[in-house]
């Protein structure tokens, strides 16, 4: 693999790939905001992983996926013998199975590898990595002491797991669809280019028009604007506690605290909490969303469907009426 394929893969001058810095492969390939864990842990490592995989090797992103499965699966041997030292074993290894996990969205980004089917193998294999864990870890410490309580602990940590990712998932589309639908609805009125969306507790230009759907929101917790900044500023997203936290919390720091049963369940409520404000926050954004649209177009307008919209008999949309 030359210099040259690899400054044309991330669109750098030839060359620089060689010599890229941490802080600049960081702005590169992480992501604009990410677990505290992953941003304060992990990237440090990450990156240089990267980095030296890129220049010394011709492994690909998805052959990273498979050895970070590899090595998550080394840890739930680990866990299955349920004694402390093969509980820190355990530990470790999910720890360097989660740093390989963060190496090959970096790399596939890095080397313009990114695909549709990689992103759908790096989840489903991450998926199969915690609910192996899981099951090795409690029923481990079932075999051990005989409390079946650990069993119904697996299911829930499986359950935890799946309930975030998916919840998160979906609420990322709903409010893509939200935020793609106010775009469509004010040109279909207008005749001209859209005012952008955007979520207005981030930092913005003042020259910068936007349609805000989280008037509600900002309304009640006037002081998420600056806390959001704050971390933001440091990449760190304001969801402190979400399925990464909760991974490394009940394979990491349960273990080698010897504390697994609590610290699971500590870090679950957290998790759910967490969870409830998303989706309360989904909420309030629903309804700015009605009251928005309802400003775009009066009440029973009938416009050229947006894709994804509600049809009605006519071929045309109806907006929404405010309540």
């Amino acid at each position: 693999m030359t210099t040259a394929d690899r400054a044309i893969r991330s669109n750098e001058p030839p060359g620089t790939c060689e010599n890229i810095t941490v802080a600049e492969l960081r702005e590169l390939v992480c992501k604009g905001r990410d677990s505290w864990w992953t941003v304060l842990l992990v990237d440090p490592v990450a990156l240089r992983l990267v980095r030296w995989t890129d220049r010394h090797t011709e492994v690909t992103p998805d052959q990273v996926t498979w050895a970070a499965l590899a090595l998550g699966l080394g840890a739930a041997g680990c866990f299955t013998q349920g004694t402390p030292g093969w509980l820190l074993a355990g530990a470790l290894l999910y720890h360097l199975s989660f740093v390989l996990d963060c190496v090959d969205g970096k790399l596939a980004r890095l080397q313009d590898r990114r695909s549709l089917f990689g992103g759908w193998l790096d989840f489903v294999l991450d998926r199969v990595r915690v609910a192996c864990c899981a099951l090795a870890l409690m029923g481990g410490q079932w075999l051990l002491g005989g409390d079946p309580g650990y069993l119904v602990l697996a299911a829930l940590v499986v359950f935890l797991d799946m309930f975030r990712y998916l919840n998160g998932l979906k609420v990322a589309q709903i409010r893509a669809v939200m935020r793609k639908q106010i775009t469509e609805y004010e040109a279909a009125q207008q005749g001209d280019s859209p005012l952008p969306v955007v979520e207005l507790t981030e930092r913005q230009l003042p020259s910068v028009e936007a349609v805000d759907v989280h008037q509600g929101f900002r309304h009640r917790f006037p002081w998420y604007a600056e806390y959001r900044t704050r971390l933001v500023d440091l990449r760190i997203r304001p969801h402190l506690v979400g399925g990464i936290e909760f991974q490394m919390a009940v394979f990491i720091v349960g273990p080698v605290l010897g504390q697994i049963v609590g610290v699971t369940l500590v870090t679950g409520a957290a998790l759910v909490a967490f969870e409830l404000a998303l989706i309360y926050k989904l909420l309030l954004s629903t309804r700015d969303f009605d009251l928005t649209v309802g400003r775009l177009v009066p009440a029973g307008a009938v416009l050229p469907a947006p894709a994804g919209a509600p049809v009605t008999e006519s071929g045309g949309w109806r907006t929404p009426v405010p309540e």
